[in-house]
């Protein structure tokens, strides 16, 4: 979010309307971001509606757009390959450098299409969190203190409820962006990502943010090395032609030359405090005016010209002839407009098994009308081992000619509980589905023995072979399956022998009906059986609670002479 950004344009504007055009467009960038799906606000995610105060970005909010010395002493277009500039801001923090490349490393065995340069994520991380303020990052790569954006109350920036309880921003009311490359909660829960393999998905580490932003940025078919793709990307992330300039401008300066500094020593503007506040911004260069010259071992000028310093002006440019032909506007026909259910019943199954439901979508233009070749991201949400076909957390598909898409079968792991399936759509204004899914435990269908033994036993002496059992579903074996086992006469209605076979409680008193506990695969060893003086054949009945049921034989009678 430009603080900085919208103070400058507040002192150079002409109107306040421009102003607020600007800043508006500006306001937000806690980009990428999808729209919370119950809202029922057309506010962009990236743009506010009035200009903010001086303070609308405090705290925990250092948003820097000031740009880049572009200006070097070999200027564009004299050498193919330009030196490092030298310049304080070349220097990237080390954790954050590291992050980035190891983004693109990672994008490039993932989604080699999208060829993801790292200075890309540098250009973004510096616009949106001026490299995680300097670097200020622990040994893991998270911010020592969490970046957190302004309440999106629709009080100059668009409305965004909470949509995470709180879990990321600690605002329970509205979202927040949230980590050095600004993620919205909602969308984080689609495309977070654990960068730094320590289990946990954490938009305030860097590894974590920057490969999510990568992801984000590759959404689709994007070719990144495409010039139009990649202002498709970063506009993406924030729908402003001014943030594509700033952060198109940062771009280029990387790609000329960076080089590492220690973590917590990056370029801040001079008059932030570093503790994570900021203060009166630095003045730098207008978006539309080109910099000035800096020379190489020289930071950008962090203090305004003396007064009697005339400002800067356009070169004379020769007059244009205006266009015979209005510019294009968009076909509504062919814009993406927005997202719906296409029929997608309840998500429901049983550990180890396939959902029988898939999530299905629509895709719709501006009028209204099914759209065909719009991508459709996938992805499951949530504590959960269930995953689509071929192991993918995370599907992007393009709907047919009828707008609509269906996702591939899900597969329930172990895991159980519920957890939600999204579809997000869109890319200047995304949309997003949430559904609900949940994967129940396996219920044991069938107990049976373990081998098929005769038991029998003299009266008055224990048998010789224990009953063992195994509890399965389909097959499997359930562990944890309760089970009774009871001594039952043999009468039309049974109920528990009060003679025969018995059991031992840890007292040593005889009983005749145990509640036992299946083990691991479901399986399960009765306790000694012991006859009593009276000879005859018994039953011995076992059941579970879903209704499965094992009946076994046991004979008392005396040896053979």
């Amino acid at each position: 979010m430009a603080a900085q950004f919208g103070r400058r344009l507040r002192r150079g504007a002409t109107t306040t309307a421009v102003a607020a055009a600007a800043v508006a467009a500006l306001s937000a960038s806690q980009a990428p971001a999808a729209p919370h799906p119950d809202s029922a606000s057309d506010d962009r995610t990236a743009a506010g509606a009035t200009e903010p105060g001086d303070s609308a970005a405090t705290g925990n909010s250092p948003y820097y757009t000031d740009l880049p010395p572009l200006d070097t002493p070999n200027k564009p277009g004299t050498s193919v390959n330009l030196p490092v500039t030298g310049s304080a801001e070349a220097g990237i923090p080390a954790s954050v450098l590291a992050a980035y490349k190891k983004a693109e490393q990672g994008l490039a065995s993932t989604d080699a299409a999208c060829r993801l340069p790292w200075q890309l994520l540098a250009a973004i991380g510096k616009v949106e969190s001026g490299q995680a303020r300097g670097g200020k990052v622990d040994a893991n790569g998270t911010t020592l203190s969490p970046i957190l954006g302004p309440a999106l109350n629709g009080q100059g920036f668009a409305l965004i409820k909470d949509t995470d309880g709180g879990a990321y921003d600690g605002d329970a009311t509205h979202d927040r962006a949230v980590g050095p490359m600004q993620f919205i909660p909602s969308t984080w829960a689609t495309w977070g990502t654990d960068g730094n393999a320590d289990g946990r998905k954490d938009p305030n580490n860097i590894y974590d943010a920057a490969l999510s932003a990568g992801r984000y940025l590759c959404a689709g078919t994007r070719d990144l090395s495409l010039a139009t793709d990649l202002d498709k990307a970063v506009l993406s992330y924030n729908h402003s032609t001014e943030y594509l300039r700033t952060v198109r401008s940062w771009f280029e300066y990387y790609k000329r030359g960076t080089h590492e500094v220690p973590d917590g020593t990056g370029v801040l503007p001079a008059t932030d405090t570093g503790s994570g506040t900021s203060s009166s911004p630095s003045p730098s260069p207008s978006a539309t005016t080109p910099p000035a010259t800096t020379s190489p071992s020289t930071p950008p000028a962090t203090t305004p010209p003396p007064a009697t310093t005339p400002p800067p002006t356009e070169p004379t440019k020769p007059p244009t002839t205006p266009p015979t032909t209005p510019p294009a506007t968009p076909d509504p026909a062919e814009t993406f407009g927005s997202l719906e259910n296409a029929g997608t019943g309840t998500l429901t199954a049983t550990a180890g098994e396939a959902f029988t439901e898939r999530v299905k979508v629509r895709a719709k233009n501006e009028l209204g009308a099914p759209l065909g070749k719009t991508s459709v991201t996938f992805a499951v949400v949530g504590s959960t081992d269930t995953r689509f076909a071929g192991g993918k957390s995370t599907v992007t598909l393009t709907t047919g000619a009828d707008g609509s898409v269906t996702a591939p079968v899900l597969t329930a792991g172990e895991k159980t509980g519920a957890f939600k399936v999204t579809a997000v759509a869109g890319t200047t204004e995304p949309r997003a589905l949430s559904f609900d899914a949940s994967v129940t435990a396996r219920v044991a269908d069938t107990v049976a023995r373990t081998d098929d033994k005769a038991l029998t036993a003299a009266p008055g002496t224990e048998f010789a072979d224990r009953v063992g059992i195994r509890t399965t579903y389909k097959g499997t074996g359930v562990a944890d399956t309760a089970v009774t086992a009871t001594m039952i006469t043999d009468a039309e209605t049974p109920a528990e022998n009060d003679k025969g076979p018995y059991f031992k409680d840890e007292d040593g008193k005889p009983v005749r009906t145990l509640d036992l506990t299946t083990g691991a695969d479901g399986l399960l060893e009765l306790p000694k059986i012991y006859a009593d003086d009276t000879a005859g054949t018994y039953t011995l009945r076992i059941t579970t609670a879903s209704g499965a049921t094992l009946t076994v034989e046991l004979k008392v009678e005396a040896p053979a002479a």
